[in-house]
């Protein structure tokens, strides 16, 4: 492929998707069934029945940073937003970095998700009566089984998402339809019927045990909204960029909702000890105390869909991600390849699923990659936060102009991001600094802190050495500075408005 100039696209994306599209693509890389069903409990663990408290607190940064995504995306629609909006408002360095650590920490999430995905469908398979196939006992807690289910459905979404996001879109339209109304209705149920009583001090921050349970609640709770800017990696491919902005936004206080419904929801029906006792089980044992079978399946059903969509969420955007650092000659040219057939980045496409398909597998034979995927999931918190953080001082920086010339807008561009990344990386800092100090030995553990904490130091010193690599071996012109610079912000904010 020959390679552009920076500045000059390569073949474009094939622009086919509405604002419905990108809120299906965005809502099933947030996947609210899955953080329902596996977060919920997992968060009251640390927080107690204070869940609904919790969302509420982790939704006011984020939303301050899905402003700062609208607000840089109106005026710089780019299928690589916090790559490209950090490394042209801050530093090229950073928004290397940006692209890196959401690369890394995605497939990790992927090859976990994979076997998730993969075990859901066989505890299916169990409710069903099938209980063996061609002679095989079907073990949903089989580490090879449900990784060799999960790597078929990986392979089966990637194929979709390579001949185009409209199709991907409409088949996670579908399946979040499904998921959505089991979660209304058997959350709407167990609210009205649900024997413990309803108290307001669930919605009170002020009654959480302790600062530290507040500040684990709200890292747990920040990551169950991780996915929302997946909208914002196709707006290349939106008949009109405001689409992506308004999908993103939807999808966010859609989300809110749903979390809300099922903290309630959950806190209704079961026991302080029921919820934190069943961690990740939740959602099933949730549908076991207000059915029966059949329909108390049907919430393991939704999980399966929603972790089936997410894989495939997961997919598309970081193809795109990859697509838009290819553009610049930050990665290599292989990856902005978009096909003549389908207007995607098909060729990326299917090598993200190949990767993620290829660490899924190794794990299996590989314990100690295995030990540094779960790593990876449970430190991801800390690189999320410091993406959404700099992405936001990205737009406060861009913008800063503002504050002159009109406060209002300054306050809503600059103030609010600025607190929103101040808030995640105090955060983010809290969470690393909890794992220094829960242990005094390192070991080659997912549990062991020091080694939790190595994760994320590898993703963004790994993330250091790639951006030299691209500055002075691939030359990428990326590194060069007077692109996208701020002293147009204003100007070209107002004329997107």
């Amino acid at each position: 492929m020959t390679q552009q100039p920076y500045g000059e696209d390569p073949p474009s994306l094939r622009k086919s998707l509405g604002v419905v599209d990108g809120v299906a693509i965005a809502a099933s890389s947030t996947a609210a069934t899955t953080s329902i069903g596996i977060g919920l409990g997992v968060t009251a663990g640390v927080v107690g029945l204070h869940l609904p408290a919790i969302m509420l607190l982790a939704f006011l940064p984020i939303l301050g940073i899905a402003g700062a995504y609208s607000r840089l995306n109106r005026v710089e629609p780019n299928a690589g937003n916090g790559y490209v909006w950090v490394g042209r408002s801050l530093t090229p360095w950073l928004g290397f970095l940006v692209g890196w650590v959401n690369i890394v920490a995605t497939v990790a999430f992927l090859a976990y998700t994979t076997a998730v995905t993969g075990s859901a469908m066989l505890q299916l398979a169990g409710e069903a009566g099938l209980h063996r196939m061609a002679g095989l006992v079907l073990d949903p807690g089989s580490t090879a089984q449900t990784t060799a289910v999960g790597i078929v459905v990986l392979v089966a979404v990637t194929l979709t998402a390579v001949t185009g996001v409209k199709t991907a879109a409409r088949l996670q339209s579908g399946l979040l339809v499904f998921e959505y109304v089991v979660l209304l209705g058997f959350c709407g149920y167990g609210i009205v019927t649900g024997p413990h009583p309803f108290r307001l001090s669930w919605f009170d921050p002020f009654a959480i045990p302790s600062a530290s349970a507040l500040a684990q609640g709200l890292l747990l709770s920040v990551f169950c909204y991780w996915g929302f800017e997946a909208a914002f990696t196709v707006n290349e491919e939106v008949r009109d960029p405001r689409d992506a902005s308004r999908a993103g936004l939807i999808t966010l206080v859609t989300m809110l909702g749903l979390f809300l419904l099922g903290s309630v929801a959950f806190q209704r029906v079961l026991s302080e000890q029921e919820l934190a006792g069943h961690g990740a089980q939740g959602l099933a044992f949730f549908g076991d105390r207000l059915a029966s079978q059949p329909l108390a399946a049907l919430p393991l059903v939704a999980l399966m869909f929603s972790a089936v969509a997410s894989l495939q969420a997961g997919v598309i955007p970081t193809a795109r991600g990859m697509f838009a650092m290819s553009r610049d000659r930050t990665l290599g040219p292989v990856w902005s390849k978009v096909s003549t057939r389908y207007g995607t980045p098909a060729t990326g496409t299917l090598l993200i699923g190949a990767l993620a398909t290829a660490v899924a597998a190794l794990a299996l034979v590989i314990p100690r990659l295995a030990d540094m995927i779960m790593a990876t999931v449970n430190a991801v918190g800390i690189v999320v936060a410091l993406s959404y953080a700099l992405t936001a001082l990205a737009a406060a920086a861009r913008f800063r102009g503002l504050l002159r010339e009109d406060w209002r807008q300054g306050i809503r561009a600059v103030v609010l991001p600025s607190l929103s990344a101040a808030a995640l990386l105090t955060l983010g800092g809290y969470l690393a600094w909890s794992f220094y100090t829960s242990t005094d030995h390192f070991e080659v553990s997912a549990d062991n802190g020091w080694f939790l904490l190595l994760t994320p130091a590898l993703m963004i010193a790994s993330g250091f050495l790639a951006a030299a690599w691209a500055k002075w071996v691939r030359k990428s012109p990326y590194f060069r500075t007077g692109h996208g610079t701020d002293a147009d912000a204003p100007q070209l904010l107002a004329t997107s408005n």
